[in-house]
């Protein structure tokens, strides 16, 4: 609200409890016994009462689909908060088949660090319990490998679900909120959700913004020293197969690894997806050994704004285009660009984001 959002449909079947204020981010004691989307309502038409809000207070099912995301007026995004992976699950794959973005939520529970906080792909979310049946789900029951945002912390749990021993009801069903939930409950620090959601807030205001607003995110994977210092090697060595000399090389190691990871984020250019394929190490490690860079553009030296990642064979092709020719007077990009216009504007969007972020 506090952003210029001026429509928002609150949906939310739960209540808000005594024990619930702890991590509500505006309960009080007066909303207790009162549904969490209308206390929500509540507290956002204080900020901005001209704003066009809906609470529906019910629980989302795929049979009730249609009215909850259909309507009129399409949602310009969906955020997906819910902790039932099964309703979660059915929320995101309804989501992705009417093309609506999506954000999706992870645990909060048992979590305490706020720099843990990660946006990755819903193909590398294996260090978050919740996330991981989500990846697992969209893949075995939608046929959804990724393309899902999801927002989790990469912080182990410090505590497990509170054990049925634990809980003072002598049928532990007397817990269940609705049938098929969860029982057990988790702990969680109060801090948590809320710093979960402002993140969650903020990606969705970029992404509404458009552009380079956008938040993409710093990538989960780990690379080693190694890898980083074979990827300038293997650039230098294209150069003076190409070139004569390795002269035109005019990036570091610190430069091989912003691009290497946090640019390219260890996929080729043409992978357009970027899903970490099924049985792999779910993003948190990732073979590099069978990428290159090179040049975008043959006609300028090696600088960080005119490298592009792609596998040794992409790569081969694409300097072959260019040493065609008028290929490396820019005859080359000219008919990349006649044949893949969505590949050239996608890489030159990249390259366009490295001259912001190195002041080229």
């Amino acid at each position: 609200m506090r952003s210029g959002v001026g429509k928002l449909r609150l949906i939310d079947f739960d209540q808000v409890t005594l024990s619930s204020l702890n991590r509500h981010a505006v309960a009080t004691r007066e909303d207790v016994g009162t549904p969490k989307a209308t206390c929500l309502e509540k507290h956002f038409k204080q900020i901005l009462p001209e704003a066009d809000l809906e609470a529906v207070v019910e629980m989302y099912t795929a049979e009730r689909e249609e009215e909850l995301l259909g309507g009129p007026v399409r949602p310009d995004f969906v955020i997906d908060a819910i902790d039932n992976i099964d309703t979660k699950v059915a929320l995101v794959a309804a989501c992705h088949r009417r093309g609506l973005p999506v954000l999706s939520v992870a645990g909060a529970g048992a979590k305490a660090d706020p720099t843990r906080l990660k946006f990755v792909d819903v193909s590398e979310s294996s260090v978050d319990p919740l996330a991981r049946a989500l990846r697992q789900k969209l893949r075995k029951q939608y046929d959804i490998p990724g393309g899902i945002p999801v927002l989790l912390s990469t912080e182990k749990p410090r505590c497990k679900l509170v054990s049925l021993t634990d809980m003072e009801a002598g049928n532990p069903l007397d817990y269940q909120i609705v049938p098929n939930f969860r029982v057990r409950t988790i702990p969680v620090l109060g801090t948590t959700p809320a710093l979960f959601g402002m993140a969650a807030a903020g990606y969705v205001l970029c992404a509404l913004a458009g552009g380079s607003h956008a938040i993409e995110g710093e990538p989960i994977i780990r690379l080693s020293g190694a890898q980083y210092e074979r990827a300038l090697e293997r650039l230098r060595e294209r150069e003076r197969s190409r070139y004569g000399s390795d002269d035109g090389v005019a990036v570091d190691l610190d430069d091989i690894t912003f691009l290497l990871r946090e640019v390219w984020r260890g996929f080729s250019a043409r992978a357009a997806d970027r899903v970490v394929a099924p049985g792999g190490d779910k993003g948190l490690m990732r073979a590099t050994a069978h990428l290159t860079f090179t040049r975008w553009d043959a006609s300028r030296p090696a600088t960080a704004d005119n490298l592009v990642l792609l596998t040794s064979a992409e790569a081969d092709a694409h300097d072959d285009l260019a040493a065609a020719p008028g290929g490396a007077a820019g005859g080359a990009l000219a008919t990349l660009r006649a044949a893949e216009p969505e590949y050239v504007s996608r890489v030159e969007a990249i390259l366009d984001r490295v001259r912001r972020e190195l002041f080229y």
